[in-house]
């Protein structure tokens, strides 16, 4: 797939100048350790919301150990998290949905396109399709390595009522 199929023209930016890092990251997103799944946010059209972001892969991710043993690559579930994971900070930082946290609300049309290696870095692409303040966003993404697309498709993000499932957590005795 050449460059120009991507959502963003990749060639116009500068990867050297996030402008948000890991720390300004947590400022939006919740996840933290193993689970922090984007490395740098590069770009964001706060006109459009299309948005670029990377994670870097590394032989010490969690997931390379066990999948697959003899041929690591990246688990499709792991892609789907880092592209998440930018759509959330975009919607969070630019207070979209109106909510504390972002959660998943569902997936369409996800194809998985080439694998993800460790020592790679994952580009992942975003572009806001539809907002329902407190409802829903709806984001198109890609994700490539290099100008290979890995995945693409449809994200939808949902406010994640967090105080109401901090109080059914303590009604079912469960520990944070």
């Amino acid at each position: 797939m050449a460059q120009q199929d991507f959502l963003v023209d990749l060639s116009t930016i500068d990867f050297s100048r996030p402008m948000a890092t890991l720390e300004e990251i947590r400022k939006f997103n919740p996840q933290r350790f193993e689970m922090e799944q984007l490395t740098a946010v590069v770009h964001v059209d706060e006109t459009s919301y299309l948005s670029v972001g990377y994670k870097d892969t590394s032989v010490d991710d969690f997931w390379v150990r066990g999948h697959f043993p003899a041929l690591a690559i990246m688990p499709g579930v792991v892609m789907l998290e880092s592209i998440a994971q930018l759509c959330s900070f975009v919607t969070q930082k630019y207070d979209l949905l109106g909510s504390e946290i972002v959660g998943f609300g569902g997936l369409e049309e996800v194809r998985f396109r080439d694998p993800v290696f460790p020592g790679d870095r994952f580009l992942v692409m975003c572009k806001l399709e539809k907002v329902r303040r407190g409802r829903m966003i709806v984001c198109t993404f890609q994700g490539a390595v290099n100008d290979r697309l890995c995945i693409e498709g449809t994200l939808k993000g949902v406010p994640i009522p967090v105080s109401a499932l901090q109080e059914y957590q303590k009604t079912r005795g469960a520990k944070a």
